[in-house]
């Protein structure tokens, strides 16, 4: 069974996405940046940004039946090498004991303010 997860964000009408499917025993959850959704802003730092990404993932993963633990696949992309310091403390805090699968890609991302955008894919513990 197909289940579609919405955080309401308006780009994912814009866009055509969804924050997260779930497929059975996994969920996919879509590139997701820093914006605190509350108030559609998008905080200057880096490590601001990285867990905002974390908690709107969380949620998704939550909404869709998952935990963090279940993440077995997780990619980073940030806009500049200089973040990796400042980043990588903040992740281990969450898949330090999960210790996924991942890979960080230094690129750009769609919009200047954007310094990370972070994608998981989970599969249910049995």
């Amino acid at each position: 069974m197909r289940k579609l997860i919405s955080t309401g964000s308006p780009f994912e009408k814009t866009a055509g996405y969804s924050r997260a499917v779930v497929q059975g025993d996994w969920c996919f959850v879509s590139g997701t940046t820093g914006y605190d959704y509350a108030t559609m802003t998008m905080p200057e730092s880096v490590e601001v940004q990285t867990r905002n990404c974390l908690a709107t993932i969380a949620k998704a993963l939550d909404d869709g039946g998952f935990a963090m633990a279940d993440v077995v696949r997780a990619h980073y992309y940030i806009t500049d090498q200089s973040h990796v310091e400042a980043v990588f403390p903040i992740l281990g805090e969450t898949f330090g004991d999960i210790r996924p699968a991942a890979t960080m890609i230094v690129c750009q991302l769609n919009k200047p303010e954007m310094k990370i955008e972070i994608e998981v894919t989970a599969l249910k513990r049995t």
